[in-house]
């Protein structure tokens, strides 16, 4: 986790912090100082100087903090009325995955599924489109898209996905009732295999001939439509 907003962030969160390596302008910093008082006793702080940080450190203009952490695991309890878990199927972009973890935090998501062969949500791109998010959000990794379905019918929940196939609108579908979103990757979508496995197909209606929209922006017209559903 790099940088001063994740290191806040894996603060706030309820993942294990191991190590801490920063440089000594970040340490004299009134911001570096109080983030380091704030570790517990068992966090290892490490200073190294400048060219050495650039060696370890993902971005270019590094903040001069780096927090190493547990990779959380997620647990799901038993889903209730409402709940809404996200599928994302084969997506390449680790930026959308950050991005669509971030939203579906914000829309108070159950948990989320990522595929095998998507990008790793906890790579250094994911975490910072992530904002924190991903060390929040239960996620479960490299998962089988047919298992994870037999799962959800099992547990009664509803088994919907995003395509550009789906004759009915977003907005007509009942997001009162546990569903599974599933969305496909960024540049295939959904193959007609995986469309047979779900009760209900949906598309976002879309205006001036425009296909498709980003990946991100959809998932959040979609869980921001739940929410205004299942508001008071």
């Amino acid at each position: 986790l790099e940088g001063v907003r994740l290191t806040d962030e894996a603060h706030r969160s309820a993942v294990a912090l191991r190590e801490s390596i920063f440089t000594p302008s970040y340490r004299q910093s009134k911001k570096g100082e109080a983030l380091l008082e704030g570790f517990s006793s068992g966090v290892v702080l490490i200073e190294v100087n400048e060219d050495m940080f650039r060696s370890v450190a993902d971005t270019v203009n590094s903040q001069g903090v780096i927090v190493i952490a547990e990779r959380p695991v997620a647990t799901f309890d038993k889903p209730k009325d409402q709940d809404i878990f996200v599928y994302l199927n084969q997506i390449n972009d680790p930026s959308n995955v950050g991005a669509i973890l971030r939203t579906s935090e914000a829309a108070g998501v159950t948990g989320v599924f990522v595929s095998k062969r998507s990008a790793d949500p906890f790579s250094p791109k994911a975490l910072r489109s992530g904002m924190g998010s991903n060390l929040r959000i239960p996620i479960h990794e490299n998962t089988d898209l047919e298992m994870t379905i037999k799962w959800a019918k099992k547990s009664n929940i509803e088994i919907r996905a995003a395509d550009v196939s789906g004759r009915i609108s977003y907005s007509d579908v009942d997001w009162t009732k546990p569903s599974l979103v599933v969305f496909g990757s960024e540049a295939h979508g959904l193959d007609e295999q995986s469309l047979t496995l779900v009760d209900e197909v949906f598309r976002i209606p879309m205006k001036n001939d425009v296909e498709s929209l980003n990946l991100a922006v959809s998932a959040g017209i979609v869980l921001f439509e739940a929410v205004r559903q299942n508001s008071p």
